[in-house]
């Protein structure tokens, strides 16, 4: 599809982790350091001055938090909210073992794969290397139970800025809504903008070397409905090269063979997109960035995006947003394929079972075909009929 770019400028500052879980840090302003965060221009709010630091590992971490769901077991850490490890538990790495889930997201190399997400502000404001403060350090889906919540407080009393990060699970369902609520007890307007980006390392994941996956990010936008953006387009700055605006009904994802991780903003809300390569620990940068947003004084108000870490379920997908199902890559032979798939589905939906819904599958394109085959095996026969008399002809007029 077509390549797009970003609206975001080269990254100009690096930043800190804050002192503390109240307070904002001071903020020195470093305009040749990589930066892991996006850094809009805007009238409203301006470019973001973040802390800078001496970076001693590649994801700072404060505490870990347990969430476990009927079909998810992941870690979030309380340094920006990110999630940091996540298992499939219905998706064994092997069948034989299936107490060994497939880790989806993990924070350790050489497969470093981490979903963050913060808030940019000139005011006060949690980015991803902010520090939360916990009720709980384990939270369980239990049985009768179909919903989860995991909250994390963030607060700049001097600032009077409170923001509460709710991850919210539901039962059987991959998909984590991810809300911030900002109560904003100042005397004067907080403005502030929502952003979700993923970090990744170009990993060997296995798999057979005969048959291609595409393993990278991808985005959804109008002049493409799914657009590839290889990790190679990420460390050269490709993606960056032409000028777009932002726009709405897109998301951000990263794909690996059978699943998908994907930012997904509310559909009308405006969102920019930016990709960029960090060279320590060479990690990939894929995010997206919303519209500033105005909280008056002594009011609240909720922001809230959603994020994808699951196997590529076609329908899920669908349902979730335009054009995410297009992650299901069929190959350039989509148009055959798609029907297929959409076939053999709903058979496995009537009959319970992936054999029989391929042996049905099978049996209905044999006889969707049968009059074509029919025809076929007619002439076949016709011409083993004749060859004798063929073979005559040539033994006597061969010569000729």
């Amino acid at each position: 599809g077509t390549k797009p770019s970003s609206t975001l400028g080269t990254p100009t500052s690096t930043f800190g982790t804050p002192t503390s879980t109240l307070e904002t840090p001071t903020v020195t302003y470093s305009a040749d350091s990589e930066s892991e965060l996006p850094n809009p221009q805007d009238s409203q709010v301006g470019p973001v001055d973040f802390p800078t630091m001496q970076v001693r590992q590649l994801l700072p971490s404060e505490s870990s938090i347990s969430v476990e769901t009927d079909v998810l077991k992941l870690k979030i850490d309380t340094t920006g909210g990110d999630v940091r490890q996540l298992d499939l538990l219905d998706y064994p790495v092997e069948m034989k073992t299936p107490e060994n889930p497939f880790r989806l997201m993990n924070d350790e190399l050489p497969n470093l794969f981490v979903a963050q997400s913060g808030l940019l502000s000139k005011d006060s404001a949690p980015t991803h290397q902010a520090v939360y403060q916990a009720k709980h350090q384990n939270y369980r889906l239990m049985d009768g139970s179909d919903n989860l919540e995991v909250k994390l407080y963030w607060e700049d009393k001097e600032k009077g800025i409170k923001v509460t990060k709710v991850y919210s699970f539901q039962r059987g369902s991959y998909v984590i809504d991810v809300k911030y609520l900002v109560e904003n007890n100042s005397e004067k307007p907080w403005q502030g903008r929502l952003y979700g980006q993923f970090q990744r390392t170009e990993a060997n994941l296995g798999g057979s070397r005969f048959l291609y996956t595409y393993m990278g990010g991808a985005i959804s936008s109008p002049d493409s409905r799914y657009d590839k953006i290889p990790f190679d387009e990420m460390r050269d700055a490709s993606f960056k090269e032409e000028y777009r605006t932002g726009w709405s009904n897109g998301w951000a994802a990263m794909l690996q063979h059978y699943f998908v991780s994907a930012w997904v903003p509310e559909r009308e809300q405006i969102y920019s997109y930016y990709a960029r390569m960090l060279t320590m620990g060479n990690r990939h940068i894929l995010g997206l960035y919303g519209p500033t947003q105005n909280v008056a004084p002594h009011s609240q108000q909720t922001l809230s995006i959603t994020l994808y870490a699951g196997p590529k379920l076609q329908n899920k997908l669908a349902e979730l947003a335009p054009s995410l199902d297009l992650t299901v890559d069929y190959g350039w032979l989509w148009f055959i394929a798609q029907p297929l798939f959409w076939m053999l589905d709903t058979i496995h939906d009537i009959v319970g079972n992936w054999g029989w819904a391929i042996i049905i599958l099978t049996i209905l394109i044999k006889l969707a075909f049968f009059q074509l085959s029919a025809t076929s095996y007619k002439s076949m026969a016709n011409m083993r009929r004749m060859q004798p008399r063929l073979v005559t002809l040539k033994e006597r007029y061969g010569d000729d």
